[in-house]
């Protein structure tokens, strides 16, 4: 088990979150905010929780793995949100929060009963924090939300897999995740102004605008062209040579990202010829001519290896990197020179591994400390302070 400094003290430490979603976005917001020293509360519905811990195989314990991926940090307790004694209780809870997380559905019963402009009447100190799958206004707001289906509508699976082939999906959740992370940073501003002003705010996102501000230099080639963005497998749109290429024995990416590394690649493949051909001697030439270009390139670069190429290329200064699966990337000695993987205990399976905060603070990362926990394993503690019959309050 990785050792660290026990007098880390996190940048929020004293803030108090009331984490009301479920899924993704949510609770990996909140498991952010309390991996940065807030005190987390996950309120869950009695009858099965979180419907990640349900997402599986792979399962650890009674959990799935997906569950265990968004919610360590935090203190779980079971609640009926919708009963009049979980209310109560839940409302107690907020007389000494400093912030909530939902991701209710718009102009569902639970919005309309933690309403914002209700509660700030009551809790002025409150940022809310909600995020949903669309937005609440338009004509989308009453969509269902999934991370699949926040990637469709929002277009990354039209600019996600080969030129012409069918339709793919990311790798990972960047639709929950992006929501995730804008809604953090948006919380936290609104700490900042609640620092000042002493009053908190309503914050909203969705999974769509995540996608929609993801798109960035895309957004801007179609808002200038006029031109639709197609999927271009590992090309870049922009930029060239500037993705996968295949070698003797699998695939390198090459990011010559200017003209002094497009010469030096020319050098270090042997290559004079290309380095002084009218059609490749700019980037944009290079871009116009990609394919050619690709041809070229994979003529010299199929003579060897993954592994040589990307020790010979990296001898020379030009930047690449072989395309590592996730067992090699954890396992590689940058990964564990990070100290970014790190090893918490589990009351029921033992030692866990997760993947810590990416931020350091005065040169140390937030240690990972609490595993995330068992279904309703803080019901005693937290329903004895706030509720005086738990069974009423659905634990």
């Amino acid at each position: 088990m990785t050792q660290h400094q026990p007098e880390f003290t996190g940048p929020l430490d004293g803030i108090k979150v009331l984490d009301l979603s479920k899924i993704l976005a949510g609770p990996y917001a909140t498991m952010s905010l309390a991996d940065l020293g807030a005190e987390v509360i996950k309120v869950e519905h009695p009858e099965g929780g979180d419907p990640t811990r349900r997402w599986g195989p792979p399962f650890m314990g009674e959990d799935a793995t997906y569950y265990f991926a968004a919610n360590r940090g935090k203190r779980s307790v079971t609640i009926d949100l919708k009963s009049e004694e979980g209310q109560r209780v839940v409302f107690r809870m907020l007389e000494e929060a400093d912030v909530v997380v939902e991701n209710f559905k718009p102009g569902s019963g639970l919005q309309r009963i933690f309403d914002y402009r209700a509660l700030s009447e009551r809790f002025p100190q409150l940022v809310v924090l909600h995020i949903s799958a669309f937005g609440d206004e338009g004509p989308l707001k009453d969509e269902p939300g999934y991370d699949m289906i926040a990637q469709a509508a929002g277009g990354l699976m039209s600019l996600t897999g080969e030129a012409g082939g069918k339709p793919y999906k990311s790798g990972f959740a960047i639709g929950d995740l992006g929501a995730s992370l804008f809604g953090l940073i948006g919380l936290l501003a609104a700490l900042v102004e609640r620092s000042r002003t002493g009053r908190g705010q309503y914050v909203t996102t969705s999974l769509y605008e995540g996608q929609l501000a993801l798109h960035a230099a895309w957004a801007t080639h179609h808002f200038a062209t006029g031109e639709r963005p197609v999927a271009l497998g590992s090309r870049h749109a922009n930029l060239a040579p500037y993705q996968a290429y295949a070698t003797q024995d699998g695939y390198i990416v090459i990011a010559a990202g200017n003209n002094d590394l497009w010469q030096k690649l020319c050098a270090a493949l042997a290559r004079p010829d290309l380095a002084v051909d009218p059609d490749f001697t700019e980037n944009s030439g290079r871009v116009v001519n990609v394919q050619r270009l690709e041809q070229e390139l994979e003529k010299s670069l199929a003579e060897n290896t993954v592994d040589y190429w990307y020790e010979h290329f990296t001898a020379a200064g030009v930047p690449s990197s072989p395309i590592r699966s996730l067992d090699q990337v954890y396992a590689h000695p940058h990964t564990v020179a990070l100290d970014i993987i790190q090893t918490v205990e589990h009351p029921a399976v033992g030692s866990v591994r997760q993947i810590a905060f990416p931020v350091n603070f005065r040169g140390q990362r937030p240690p990972v400390t609490v595993a995330p926990p068992e279904f309703g394993a803080d019901n005693d503690e937290i329903l004895a302070r706030y509720a005086p019959h738990k069974e009423a309050a659905g634990a």
